[in-house]
C-alpha cells in the first residue's frame, strides 16, 4: 500500500518538511481559517515533484506549468484542482516561500528587489502620497517584484521592453485572486506606472543598472544643429526636440558635404513628400529646412544663397483670431472660487493668462525669482527666451500672493505653478495650463468660449484694438517681435474696416 502511494525510488514517502515550514510561515503572518487548500496544493505539488524525480532546487515557472497540465492520477488529490487559478496561485505561493528560504535558487538573489520594498513605501509617504495612490504603488511594486521573479527575469537588464510584457501579461501570480486574468487597458496602464516608478527607485539606489542608451550615435550635423538652436537661436527644448526630428526625417537624403547642395535636391525635400503628410507638417518641413540651410551658412559650410532657395511657408489665415468679449473674460474671471487649493491655483493662473495674455508656456516656466515684488514686476521670458519684463496688475498680484501663502505646497523647486497632489512637482508641459483652462470653462458652465488657453492672449489682444489702442501698442503689451504679427488683430476691429473698405463696383458699400 506504501508502495502504490509513495512510488519514489527508494519507496518511501517524500519530505513533506518544505510544505510543514510553508504553512507555519503562513501561520504566523495571519492566515485565517485551517489553511487546508494550501497544505493539499503545497503537500500535492511535492508529491507530484518526488513522483517525477524532479529536484526541489530545479523548480521554476516550467514546472509550475507542467505541474498544472499533468493528468492528475495522484492518489488522495483532486484532477479538477489542479486546473484552477487558485490551486495554482498557492502553489505560486509555496514557491515564492522556498525562494526566499533559499531551498530553490533565484538569478540575482532570491531577496534582492523585495528586500527594498519597505524602503520604497517610505520613499513614497516621505513624498506625501496619498493613502490610496501609495496603496497602489506599493500592490503595483510587489506585483513587479513577484512577476519578475516568476518569470526569471532576475539578474537580467530591466527595460521597457520587460515592463511592457509585465503590463500586458495575462496575470497568475500569487499575489491575490484578484489578477488571475489579463488586465484591461487601464490596468496595463497602472501596471506600467507603477513597475517604471519602482524600477527608477532601485536604480536610483544602485540596485538596478542604469538604463541602457541606445548605442546609434546621433550624426554630427545633428549635434551642431541642436547646439545651434539652443546657443544662437534661444530655441526652447520642445521647439529644438521638433526641429532635430524633422531634421533626422530627410537629412540621410543629403550629401555628407553640405558645398554639394543645390537647389534642386532642396527642393525635392519639400516637394517629394509622402500624400499622407498633412500641409502642416508641410510647413515644418519648410520651416526647419529654411532654418538648417541658415545654420550652415552661418557655418561657413554651404553656399550663402541656398538659404534663399526654398521660399517661406505661407499661412492662409482665413479665420478671424478666436476671442470671447470683456464681459464674457470677466465672467469667467469671477467664476473662480477660492475654496479650495486648486481653485485658488487656478484663479491665478487665468488672470495671468486674462490681464497679461501671457502664453500657457509662459506661465507653466514662472518661476518665483521672476516675481518682483518690490517694483511690482514680473519677468517673462516668452518665444526665443527673450526677457520682458511686465506690470503686475493689482487683482493679478494679490491672486498670486494667496496661492504662495495658502495654496502653493512645500517644494524644493523654485517653479511657481506646482500639482496639488503629491508628489508636488511642477507641470509637465504648457498641455496643462490648457486643461486647466477647459476645467475652469466647465466648473463655471461657460460653454460659448474657445476652449485652449490661447483664446484670453486673442481676447487682450482684440479688445485693446476695439477700445482704441493702436497696433503697435497691443505688439508691446504681447510681446511680439514683429508688427506683422499683430496685424492679424486688424480683422477684428470691424468698425475701422467699415470706415476703409471700397465698395465692390456697382455695388453698395458694406
Amino acid at each position: 500500500m506504501t508502495a502504490s502511494l509513495y512510488p519514489s525510488s527508494d519507496c518511501r514517502p517524500p519530505d513533506y518538511t518544505p510544505a510543514v515550514r510553508f504553512l507555519d510561515h503562513l501561520a504566523k503572518n495571519g492566515l485565517t481559517g485551517d489553511g487546508r487548500q494550501y497544505k493539499s496544493a503545497a503537500r500535492h505539488f511535492l508529491f507530484w515533484l518526488d513522483k517525477r524525480a524532479i529536484a526541489l532546487s530545479s523548480v521554476d515557472e516550467s514546472i509550475v506549468q507542467r505541474f498544472r497540465r499533468h493528468r492528475c492520477r495522484c492518489p488522495r488529490y483532486s484532477a479538477h484542482q489542479v486546473s484552477t487559478d487558485l490551486y495554482l496561485s498557492h502553489t505560486r505561493r509555496l514557491v515564492r516561500f522556498l525562494e526566499d528560504a533559499g531551498d530553490i535558487p533565484v538569478a540575482g538573489g532570491a531577496g534582492c528587489i523585495d528586500a527594498h520594498l519597505g524602503d520604497y513605501a517610505k520613499d513614497l509617504s516621505t513624498e506625501g502620497y496619498s493613502r490610496v495612490i501609495w496603496r497602489g504603488y506599493c500592490s503595483e511594486a510587489e506585483h513587479f517584484s513577484c512577476w519578475l521573479r516568476f518569470s526569471r527575469q532576475l539578474g537580467r537588464d530591466i527595460d521597457d521592453d520587460v515592463i511592457e510584457r509585465f503590463a500586458r501579461h495575462l496575470c497568475r501570480c500569487p499575489i491575490t485572486r484578484k489578477r488571475a486574468k489579463l488586465a484591461e487597458p487601464t490596468g496595463q496602464k497602472h501596471r506600467r506606472r507603477g513597475a517604471r516608478r519602482f524600477v527608477g527607485f532601485l536604480r536610483a539606489r544602485g540596485v538596478l543598472q542604469p538604463a541602457i542608451v541606445s548605442g546609434v550615435q546621433e550624426d554630427h550635423r545633428i549635434t551642431a544643429f541642436r547646439s545651434w538652436l539652443e546657443r544662437q537661436r534661444g530655441a526652447t527644448a520642445g521647439t529644438i526636440r521638433r526641429y532635430v526630428q524633422e531634421v533626422t526625417r530627410w537629412l540621410s537624403k543629403l550629401p555628407l558635404d553640405p558645398a554639394a547642395y543645390d537647389a534642386a535636391m532642396l527642393r525635392d525635400i519639400v516637394l517629394k513628400q509622402p500624400q499622407s503628410r498633412s500641409r502642416s507638417s508641410v510647413r515644418m518641413t519648410v520651416t526647419v529646412l529654411r532654418a538648417y540651410l541658415r545654420f550652415l551658412s552661418a557655418r561657413g559650410e554651404c553656399r550663402p544663397e541656398l538659404s534663399y532657395v526654398v521660399p517661406p511657408a505661407r499661412r492662409r489665415s482665413i479665420k478671424l483670431p478666436r476671442h470671447a468679449p470683456q464681459a464674457t473674460i470677466e465672467r469667467i474671471i469671477a467664476s473662480c472660487d477660492t475654496t479650495t487649493p486648486v481653485e485658488i491655483r487656478d484663479k491665478a493662473i487665468i488672470l495671468l493668462l486674462a490681464r497679461l495674455g501671457l502664453r500657457a508656456g509662459d506661465v507653466w516656466a514662472l518661476r518665483l525669482p521672476d516675481v518682483d515684488w518690490a517694483n511690482g514686476r514680473i519677468r517673462v521670458k516668452g518665444k526665443g527666451r527673450r526677457p520682458s519684463m511686465l506690470p503686475l496688475p493689482q487683482d493679478v498680484g494679490e491672486a498670486l500672493l494667496a496661492y504662495l501663502r495658502q495654496a502653493r505646497p512645500p517644494a524644493s523647486t523654485d517653479r511657481v505653478f506646482l500639482r496639488v497632489q503629491a508628489p508636488f512637482r511642477p507641470f509637465s508641459s504648457s498641455a496643462e495650463i490648457a486643461g486647466i483652462v477647459s476645467r475652469v470653462l466647465a466648473r463655471a458652465g461657460i460653454d460659448d468660449v474657445p476652449t485652449g488657453s490661447h483664446v484670453f492672449r486673442h481676447s487682450l489682444g482684440t479688445n485693446m484694438l476695439r477700445s482704441g489702442a493702436s497696433l503697435d501698442a497691443v505688439g508691446t503689451v504681447l510681446r511680439h517681435s514683429h508688427r506683422s504679427t499683430t496685424t492679424i488683430y486688424a480683422k477684428v476691429d470691424t468698425t475701422m474696416l467699415q470706415r476703409v473698405v471700397q465698395p465692390w463696383p456697382e455695388i453698395a458699400s458694406c
